[in-house]
């Protein structure tokens, strides 16, 4: 695991399953850092908190010691981390990419997800 020089306060504005989140998550896992996830899909205050916090409806957003981050790639938050000195630079590996969104397998199983629990439908049920 790669140095930390001190810990942060860190609240992060993701959804559950998304390729930009997840390489947000997986820089925190590579420095080890504790942060708190706040999951804008389930939960529509955390949510209306980011909008109201960034003034922007795009995610991953995050609060780091009191700045906002709108709308970052992983590769984008470990830059500001390196920056504010926050963590010192590693070449550990992530266990996902850290810069691109959602393939588009990821995508349909999400929103077969998303149906199957606001409906209990499952997309099989349907025929056409």
């Amino acid at each position: 695991m790669a140095e930390v020089n001190n810990k942060p306060e860190i609240i992060a504005w993701m959804k559950p399953s998304c390729g930009w989140s997840n390489g947000v998550r997986a820089v925190m896992s590579k420095y080890g850092l504790e942060y708190d996830d706040r999951d804008i899909i389930n939960v529509a205050e955390n949510f209306y908190e980011m909008v109201t916090k960034t003034g922007q409806r795009l995610q991953p957003s995050l609060q780091i010691n009191g700045e906002l981050l709108a709308d970052v790639s992983g590769d984008e938050v470990e830059a500001f981390l390196i920056e504010r000195k926050i963590v010192m630079p590693s070449s550990d590996p992530t266990s996902v990419p850290t810069d691109s969104s959602c393939t588009d397998e990821e995508h349909e199983a999400m929103a077969r997800e998303a149906l199957a629990n606001s409906t209990g439908i499952q997309l099989g049920d349907i025929s056409s």
